[in-house]
């Protein structure tokens, strides 16, 4: 027997179910989301703080909503519930670790860690700070509420540029150690002519369409925002250029479907897309730069299409 397994004198089962033991009787919150962002695993502790039955497994955008209409759980400082969950989304899982604040409708605060791994699987641990750290948390918050903004798109609500090009450079940095990766450039097709023909307020409502459509077919490690004007970027770590094209091949169909403006029913828009895999010599810069070169092969060929470097 190894000196391992003399000290411990425990097959992997046996630790197993030793956690699950710990976790069921421990005040620590503790659950596991899947990549579609589904609850998996969670122990008492956090099912009863976010009032989830014991065989309810809720996807956390349904369970965050219900919480809010409700007003139980997480308390959520927002006048319009999917513009809040569009913009949390967009930082949502999108790095390997992160740590925040967060209070609850019954008074108590909470300090939650995220951390996600490559195949979208997230843990979430929460402990009880009520009584720590009192003094301040109004500043605290305060300036958590300014780091969201700062990495937020304020039209759409997605993430902003500074925020995106983090993650392709995280993605590049993976790209190094062998793994794959795409970046897509999207423009809505003819832009200018929409804002011309039907003023600056649908054209924000174009957009806002757009990002939101796009968003909801953003996978958990994949990163979604706007870069300037009617110009979007999605980073796709781990994926390779035909499951790039494959993808932004669907999204450009829930686009052709869309119709944004009440007030103009049959009013429909297209966008275009370029798409270019990582190179392990890359720089940000290149790998943007290739993506919007197939972009504009995209647009030259006729638009409403997507084509890869």
């Amino acid at each position: 027997m190894s000196c391992q397994g003399h000290q411990t004198g425990f097959g992997m089962d046996e630790i197993f179910e030793q956690l699950l033991h710990l976790s069921a009787h421990t005040e620590t919150l503790i659950a596991v989301y899947d990549s579609n962002d589904r609850l998996q695993y969670a122990n008492s502790a956090f099912r009863s703080v976010y009032f989830i039955d014991p065989d309810e497994t809720p996807l956390w955008p349904d369970l965050m909503r219900r919480n809010f209409q409700l007003r139980q759980g997480t308390v959520i400082r927002t006048s319009n519930f999917e513009e809040w969950l569009r913009s949390t989304q967009s930082r949502r899982g999108k790095i390997g670790y992160r740590a925040f604040e967060t209070d609850l409708w019954d008074g108590r605060w909470f300090w939650m860690t995220e951390a996600v791994q490559k195949n979208g699987w997230m843990l979430c641990i929460a402990s009880d700070i009520t009584s720590l750290r009192a003094h301040g948390r109004t500043v605290r918050q305060d300036r958590d509420h300014a780091i969201k903004a700062s990495y937020t798109d304020e039209l759409t609500g997605v993430a902003n540029r500074r925020f995106v090009m983090a993650r392709v450079d995280d993605m590049l940095a993976a790209a190094r150690h062998g793994n794959d990766g795409c970046l897509a450039v999207f423009d809505i097709d003819n832009f200018k002519h929409i804002n011309d023909r039907l003023g600056h307020h649908a054209g924000d409502v174009v957009l806002r369409d757009f990002a939101h459509r796009i968003h909801q077919n953003v996978r958990r490690n994949d990163c979604f925002g706007r870069v300037g004007g009617e110009e979007f970027l999605l980073v796709m770590p781990a994926t390779g250029p035909e499951d790039a094209v494959a993808m932004v091949e669907r999204m450009l169909t829930v686009i052709r479907f869309s119709r944004p403006l009440p007030e103009s029913p049959d009013f429909s828009y297209t966008c275009s897309a370029g798409i270019a895999a990582c190179v392990p010599t890359d720089s940000a810069s290149d790998l943007y730069r290739r993506a919007d070169q197939a972009l504009y092969a995209a647009m030259l060929s006729g638009r409403d299409r997507v084509r890869a470097a």
